[in-house]
This record gives structure tokens, sequence and C-alpha cells, in this order.
């Protein structure tokens, strides 16, 4: 009897110190986990998300919207998602959301990788001044160092601009020293253990930014840059390439005899390589500095449509099957290689382009706006994974009804290349 009582009080003893250390051990084990250990693992698949319905942003998603979406993602896998704006409520809110989800499953895991926006000062005026900085940088910054506070078991990365840096980003770009500055601020708040130790800190840019390209990117400031940032978030975007710099893109003459889906098959490997050697220039660009530090991609995508330069009148680069192929190929590479892919993205949103129902810039999901899966992931719904899962009340189903005759018939051939000797 002394031995049933002394293990009945010991196993009673055992629950009252369950239940009492519960809560703490919980937030333990969630904010353990830091980027360190998510990036790069395939088991935590990362995807760029907005979940923007209408054909503005003045028209922020609802929570029970987004509760709709993360459900979708988490089904397909996704465990890290990047966000862009933090004024905006769809931050704040993906993060109550997925609060929510964890506490009514606690098996439901998602992180964030939390964008800041950057901007020079007067950005998107006539005369944007490239060398200064907006005073809303300040504002956004400290928001985000909020809302980290707030949800240290969710944000796992900040990402100090999105394409701030890029040249081309004529409305809006900085220099690299703005970037520097937000970085070392926010690395200085780690070293105070104001964030979390775990906390990685980056900039989310074009290759070229990263010094992948020509030599007016490569300053004093961006070296400090690189030493400073976790690691490289990098973009690359072939599609876009397949208009501007297209000695990669179309079909060879030594191919004039495969079929068709052969022919397209082979330049689409062709985009991917093209891809991989744009992550190759940037990770020499480092290796000359003498530098070691993880590269993830931190964008890249394909458009499913487009009515300019890359659609049908033009590179003839957009449709269902290209963009399927262009995503097989990055989860692929980036899988084997241990690198994260923030896959641009995860649903067509309508407010990038809202002037141009056909611009790319609306057709980058992998999911339409009428719930429609595109072909990049039909075999998921073939696999049941929607299954009792809607999006805006309505099941997920394929596009073209599944048929992919119908499918083929809107593929464009890409142009012939003609390789320089």
């Amino acid at each position: 009897m002394k031995n049933v009582f002394t293990c009945l009080t010991s196993f009673l003893l055992l629950l009252f110190t369950m239940s009492c250390a519960s809560p703490e051990n919980k937030k333990a084990a969630s904010t353990e986990i830091g980027a360190k250990e998510i990036l790069g693992d395939s088991n935590y698949l990362a995807i760029s998300y907005g979940g923007y319905r209408q054909k503005t942003r003045d028209i922020q998603p609802t929570l029970q919207e987004i509760k709709e979406d993360m459900k979708i993602l988490s089904a397909l896998g996704i465990k890290v998602l990047r966000t862009y704006n933090v004024h905006l409520a769809e931050a704040s809110n993906i993060l109550k959301v997925i609060t929510e989800l964890k506490k009514e499953d606690p098996k439901f895991e998602m992180y964030v990788m939390l964008g800041a926006w950057i901007d020079c000062k007067d950005a998107w005026k006539p005369n944007p001044d490239h060398y200064g900085e907006s005073e809303r940088n300040a504002v956004e910054m400290a928001r985000a160092v909020e809302l980290t506070k707030q949800y240290p078991d969710i944000i796992k990365i900040i990402a100090v601009g999105n394409e701030a840096m890029v040249k081309w980003a004529t409305t809006y770009h900085v220099q690299a020293g703005v970037i520097l500055k937000w970085v070392n601020f926010l690395q200085d708040l780690k070293m105070k253990g104001e964030l979390p130790e775990n906390l990685w800190i980056t900039s989310s840019d074009n290759f070229a930014s990263w010094g992948g390209a020509t030599s007016n990117y490569k300053t004093e400031d961006l070296t400090k840059l690189i030493k400073a940032v976790d690691f490289i978030s990098m973009h690359t975007y072939p599609m876009h390439d397949t208009h501007y710099f297209p000695a990669f893109w179309g079909i060879l003459k030594e191919e004039d005899n495969l079929s068709e889906r052969e022919k397209v098959d082979a330049a689409m490997l062709r985009a991917k390589n093209y891809a991989i050697s744009q992550y190759d220039s940037v990770k020499r660009y480092l290796d000359s500095l003498g530098i070691e530090k993880p590269i993830h991609i931190g964008e890249t995508g394909w458009a499913s449509q487009s009515n300019e330069h890359y659609g049908n009148t033009g590179s003839k680069a957009t449709d269902e099957y290209k963009s399927a192929m262009f995503y097989k190929h990055m989860r692929d590479w980036t899988n084997k290689a241990g690198m994260s892919c923030f896959y641009f993205e995860a649903f067509d949103e309508q407010w990038k382009d809202d002037k141009n129902e056909l611009g790319s810039e609306n057709h980058f999901g992998l999911i339409t706006l009428q719930s429609e899966a595109k072909y990049a992931l039909w075999d998921a719904v073939d696999k049941g994974i929607f299954k009792e899962l809607t999006r805006n009340g309505k099941p997920i189903t394929k596009t073209y009804n599944g048929n992919m005759d119908s499918l083929w018939k809107e593929i464009k051939m890409p142009p012939p290349l003609i390789q320089k000797n």
C-alpha cells in the first residue's frame, strides 16, 4: 500500500508540475527554434504571401480570409511566410491568426519573415532623392520591432527593405548605407537582449544589389552590409529577363525535332540554370570578399499570364505550364541545395496592376482569385490536400477543369534562341 501511495503521490506531483510549467515550457519550445533551424530545411517550405482579394490595399483581408489562407498553405507544407509591409493591418492580422490557429491546434506551425518597407526621401514623387531616406522608415522599423517583441514565437526574420537598393526601382531606391543603418540598429537591439538572439536580420533584394552584376553596386557600404546581415536574401527573376536579357530564352536549332512539350521543357530548364547562374554570381562576389554567409532565395516566381513584354505578343513566357515547370525546378533545386525559397507567390492579387487586369503582376500566384489551383498544384488537388478547405467559401478546384488539352491550347512556343559564339 505504501508503494501504491508513493507512486500515486509522485504521479500527482508530476501532473501538478507539468500543469504549472506547461505555459512556460510551451513558450520556451516555441521561441527556441530560430531562423538558423528553419532556413534551408525542406520540412519548412517558404512562400511570399499577400492575402489581398480586391483591387486596392485599402480593403484589407479579414481575419477569416487570412485564416482560410493559412490553412491552405499549411496543407501544402508551407511553414514560413514572407510579408512586405508592417504599417498595414494585414501584417499584424497574420500574426493574430497564426496565434489563434496555434491555440486551436498545438501541431499548427507557421513562422514569418517580417518585411519592413524602406523608401528614399521624396519617394514616388517626380524627383526622388536617392541619397536621402524617408522619415517613414523609422516608423516602419519601430513597428517591426514592436511586432517582433509581441510575437517572438512567430517572427523569426526581419527583412529591411524589399528591392530597396536595386537601381531600376527608380521611384524609391536607397543607397546601401541606409539599409546598413537599419540592419545595424536591429542587430544592436539583439545584442542588448531587446530582440530574440535567434532572430535573423537581412535585406531582401535583387541579385545585382548583392554584388552579382555591375560594379556600381560593389561599394564599401555594401561590403559592410553583407558583413552585418545574418544571411543574404536574394531575388532572381528569369521570367522578366526573357524580355530584358533574353540570352538564355528560346528554342535552340538542334531542338527543332523535339515535341512542343520537350521544347518548352528544355527552355524552362535553361531558365532554372539562369537563376542558378545569378545565385552563383552573388556567391562568387562574397567569396571575393572573403565573407561566408548563407544565401537563400528571398523571391522568385513566374507569372501565368501577361499582356505585356512577357506574354504572347512578347517573349511568350507566361502560361500555366511554364510557371508550373519553373515552380518545380526552383523547389527541386533549392531543396536539394539546402536553401529556402520564398516563392512568389501564394495567391494571385489584383491590386498590383489594378488598371490592367491581364498584367503579369496580377498573376504570379499558385492559386487564382477564383479559388482555382493552377497547374503547378493540380497534383495537390488530386491527392486531396485541400479536402474540406475553402477560399472565399469556395472549394479549391483545378484551373481548366483539370483538362490538360485545354491548358495546352494556350501555350505559345518561345522564340528561336540564337546563341552567340
